[in-house]
């Protein structure tokens, strides 16, 4: 930094020695051409989504965010090319972010940084804070341009009755959607958006929550390829592509239908963030009497593994992959369940092993290894009691959430690319972001949770500035596909105008 200024004063001095008669030292400012919006008509513009698309961050939703979500600062832009300066949004009523229900919690307060870490809000602030944001008692009133609803499924954006608070006891319901529904409770998200008539539409994050549920359970649900009836899944199944491809092609010609353009974005792998790939698979220390203790409570485990070799069971090379040996050393690998080994329970041994850096475990696991079952010193989570499959995703579980990715985003490029539409690859800019970062103004961002930037502290949903990275990619998006000129005409959100954290005394 010292020599960039060094530099910079040097040449400001040879700059300044110039004869005060060359009129080459003039200096003018940029002439930016004048927005216009090319053939999109932002005159009504809505967006329909999920968590992102709301403005969800550090683990809630709250009014900060959502004045910043990208389909605000989308908003903004387009009022600048005749857009409406009208942007409703279903806003909460406080900072602390949760949802109540008649009084009573139904979702925590935000997460904010603890120093080393994030924390719950009420921990960092040393006590409870009221949720005022209240399904029953106090919704806002629309219709709304932004429906983004946090949790809502592909086929959850066409259901009736996912806004309808006597469906919330089932499970049926969404709270965030039931704010939104009024007077009109079975209506479903593509209805209340259709009906509003609009101009241009922005669809984003569409199948994110049909295969998150999946990994953040550390793949404890079911991959439901293959199954297209909705009624048969629980919160935590992978959506089957088939079904996924009827309801996105269900929404697009429903927005399409009277000559709106709009802008689709597709899914990113979403075990690329933070809350997958932060906790490392090998995070134990231990000396060589502690290692040897614990090695002796496998051995009669180790041992049956060799007879089970003998007798042709199993081979040499799942003996040895599931095999429990720790070391004196300071990165032993955690102990894990995995059901894809060799079922021999019949045999009376678990389906254990160690875990490998094939295999990713959920951001919740890092307060829970090494934890003591019951305070019982030799019952330590991750050591001698072996993770269950709730805490990781094998390779397996992997593979079934980037094939239904994949599916995912091939249906939206077919159905954008029939269509006319701007597609935003929001696929390229996380996986840009993971490997090598991506520069936004003066920033560069990446995945690492808290530092990184981009992803907020919990590890799933973008920070503020991530949000207006991403309003840019689709303003990016907009302009190759509807000559635009938003990004010739510097009509873009600026990073420093957007936090990565929010001070817990924000209320």
């Amino acid at each position: 930094m010292k020599t960039k200024y060094i530099w910079l004063v040097a040449a400001m001095v040879a700059f300044s020695s110039c004869s005060d008669d060359d009129d080459s030292s003039t200096m003018t400012e940029e002439q930016l051409p004048e927005l216009t919006a090319g053939s999109a008509d932002f005159s009504n513009y809505i967006s329909l989504g999920a968590s992102f698309t709301a403005g969800y961050t550090d683990g809630a939703l709250f009014k900060a965010t959502q004045e910043m979500s990208f389909p605000n600062i989308l908003s903004q832009k387009f009022a600048s090319a005749g857009g409406s300066t009208t942007f409703n949004q279903p806003l909460t009523n406080d900072n602390f972010g949760g949802l109540a229900l008649n009084g009573d919690r139904i979702a925590d307060p935000r997460l904010v940084f603890g120093g080393a870490g994030p924390v719950p809000l009420e921990a960092a602030l040393g006590a409870p804070v009221t949720v005022t944001t209240d399904v029953l008692l106090n919704n806002p009133t629309g219709p709304f341009q932004n429906m983004g609803v946090p949790g809502a499924k592909s086929f959850h954006l066409l259901a009736n009755g996912y806004g309808n608070i006597s469906n919330l006891s089932a499970g049926a319901a969404n709270p965030y959607f039931v704010r939104m529904t009024g007077s009109t409770p079975d209506a479903s998200m593509l209805e209340l958006a259709v009906a509003q008539s609009p101009t241009f539409f922005t669809l984003s994050e569409i199948g994110g929550n049909d295969v998150l549920g999946f990994a953040v359970s550390g793949g404890s649900g079911v991959d439901r390829t293959g199954d297209p009836n909705a009624a048969n899944y629980g919160p935590n199944d992978i959506t089957d592509p088939g079904l996924f491809q009827v309801a996105l092609t269900g929404m697009v010609d429903a927005l399409t239908a009277n000559g709106a353009k709009g802008a689709v974005a597709n899914v990113p792998y979403i075990t690329s963030l933070p809350h997958f790939t932060t906790v490392p698979y090998n995070p134990l220390p231990m000396d060589e009497a502690t290692a040897t203790q614990v090695n002796n409570g496998y051995a009669q485990y180790n041992g049956g593994l060799q007879t089970m070799v003998t007798i042709g069971q199993i081979d040499e090379a799942e003996a040895e992959a599931r095999t429990i040996k720790f070391v004196a050393s300071s990165a032993n690998a955690v102990v894990i369940e995995d059901e894809d080994l060799t079922d021999l329970s019949a045999f009376g041994l678990p389906s254990y092993r160690h875990a490998t850096a094939d295999d990713l475990l959920v951001l919740p696991a890092s307060s829970f290894i090494g934890t003591r079952v019951n305070d019982d010193p030799t019952m330590v989570n991750g050591v001698s009691v072996p993770l269950e499959d709730k805490w990781v995703l094998v390779a397996s579980e992997l593979a079934s959430i980037n094939a239904a990715t994949d599916a995912y985003n091939a249906a939206i490029a077919s159905v954008v690319s029939a269509k006319g539409l701007a597609l935003v690859d929001l696929n390229s800019v996380l996986s840009q972001a993971s490997e090598t970062g991506i520069t936004f103004d003066d920033y560069t961002m990446n995945t690492d949770l808290v530092f990184g930037g981009l992803v907020s502290l919990d590890g799933i949903h973008l920070t503020s500035r991530g949000y207006a990275l991403m309003a840019n990619k689709f303003l990016e998006a907009i302009d190759a596909t509807y000559e635009s000129n938003f990004v010739a005409s510097k009509t873009l959100a600026k990073a420093a105008n957007y936090p990565t954290t929010f001070s817990p005394a924000l209320q």
